[in-house]
């Protein structure tokens, strides 16, 4: 199948389409502390949960799978969309493209199955809170989010690369996008690959709206017995933590949704600058916001984070 391939040996990342030179230094920096915050917030995410053991709760565990899938989408990106900027680095020998378009999708879908997971949890806790330490253990979460990294996404998004890998390319290798994905790559193609390219957008649509039904079925379950509960007053005190959750999810699945149904018809099309913008904002602009709604906002997290830094502090003294 690599023979398809021969022409092309690497290819270059766009990144913003019609960025003017002067402009690429602002761009990089801001990228940079992009990344700085979403290492650092999400890092102390996965650091506070893992080694204090008042966190080992399933609330905070699903919040440290998603806040690794957060950093790890970053970590696989990020580095070098900042090197094209700083360094003029601009290309991506093609076996690295395709090993990032399995690592974009891979905590892509990460994101969304770990979204359904933790709206099963709220949807446990508030509407069947008797039962909730004997439904919602931590072998669940185990094996749940355990499932989604070894199999459900691994086992999808291996099919899409598979699928890129098949693509022809004569001549074209500029993609433009901030990093190597499915969408993007595939418009380098010099045949008709609208079969693949059906595929890829049912698997899409299968992470995409299967989770997000699950979570709106859990949502509308809450508000229901939110209504109907005499204890109407404190549930909505906690159905309030959740209305973060529901802006998270809307900013992840529509955006989404709407640019992959988009890239897929065909006298419809999005300029590439809008694209990119696009891309960065719901691809980058959450992993930063996440930590703070699902995590640090919550008084548990203040209170070890508390005594996380005067622990610092007095060990400074001594």
């Amino acid at each position: 199948m690599m023979s398809n391939h021969t022409a092309v040996s690497e290819i270059v990342l766009v990144g913003f389409p019609g960025l003017a030179d002067a402009f690429h230094g602002l761009v990089s920096t801001i990228m940079f502390f992009a990344y700085m915050i979403s290492l650092t917030t999400n890092g102390t995410v996965v650091f506070l949960v893992t080694f204090n053991e008042n966190l080992h709760q399933p609330m905070y565990l699903f919040i440290a799978n998603l806040a690794t899938s957060n950093l790890l989408f970053d970590t696989v990106t990020l580095p070098k969309l900042i090197a094209r900027y700083w360094f003029g680095a601009s290309t991506i020998p093609l076996r690295m493209c395709f090993f990032q378009i399995f690592l974009v999708h891979y905590f892509g879908s990460m994101d969304s199955f770990l979204l359904m997971l933790m709206a099963a949890d709220r949807y446990v806790a508030i509407c069947h809170p008797l039962r909730y330490t004997s439904i919602i253990t931590d072998k669940v979460v185990t094996v749940s989010c355990g499932i989604c990294w070894t199999i459900l996404s691994p086992s999808i998004n291996t099919a899409v690369t598979v699928l890129a890998s098949q693509i022809p390319l004569c001549g074209p290798n500029k993609v433009n996008s901030l990093f190597c994905g499915y969408s993007a790559f595939a418009a380098l193609a010099c045949t008709n690959i609208s079969g693949p390219r059906k595929v890829v957008l049912v698997l899409a649509m299968v992470v995409l709206l299967v989770p997000l039904g699950l979570i709106l079925v859990s949502y509308v379950k809450i508000i229901v017995a939110i209504s109907i509960s005499a204890r109407s007053e404190s549930l909505r005190r906690a159905f309030s933590t959740c209305m973060t959750h529901l802006l998270v999810i809307a900013f992840y699945f529509a955006p989404r949704i709407f640019m992959y149904i988009v890239s897929n018809i065909p006298f419809v099309t999005i300029k590439p600058d809008v694209g990119a913008l696009l891309l960065y904002l719901y691809s980058f602009v959450p992993h930063m916001a996440n930590p703070i709604i699902h995590f640090l906002r919550t008084k548990e997290i203040k209170q070890t984070l508390r005594w996380a830094l005067q622990g610092s502090k007095f060990r400074e003294k001594d």
